[in-house]
């Protein structure tokens, strides 16, 4: 297994993301993720669990998109919750909420990755 840095800010998700698909680690991708996060891609489906959502990003780097960093918004944190934000180059933004692990690092808990302003 590939060793990778855990996020230790909420924000460092959106930026490891766009590392880890432009390098087609999909496992790096589901491990951004708790075990029971839900994760809303393709538009219109739902992922629930690492399993669902590896099949969805097996399918995703399979087409090898590369991803261009958008605009990432502050996080807005809360306790042991973050709001985290993007907006992309395409003008679609992203918008998770992320969970403090008791390990101090973040993951995504929930992904909305493609919402159209």
């Amino acid at each position: 297994m590939t060793s990778r840095t855990a996020a230790t800010e909420p924000n460092d998700l959106g930026r490891y993301f766009i590392e880890r698909a432009n390098a087609g680690d999909v496992d790096g991708l589901v491990a951004l993720y708790e075990p029971d996060a839900v994760l809303a891609f393709p538009p219109g489906n739902l992922a629930t669990g690492h399993a669902e959502i590896r099949k969805v990003y097996e399918g995703f780097v399979a087409a090898a998109p590369v991803l261009t960093p958008g605009r990432q918004h502050p996080a807005l944190v809360s306790g042991d919750l973050a709001l985290t934000v993007s907006t992309l180059t395409t003008g679609e933004m992203t918008v998770e909420i992320a969970r403090r692990q008791p390990d101090g690092s973040w993951l995504w808990a929930v992904d909305q990755p493609a919402l159209v302003p």
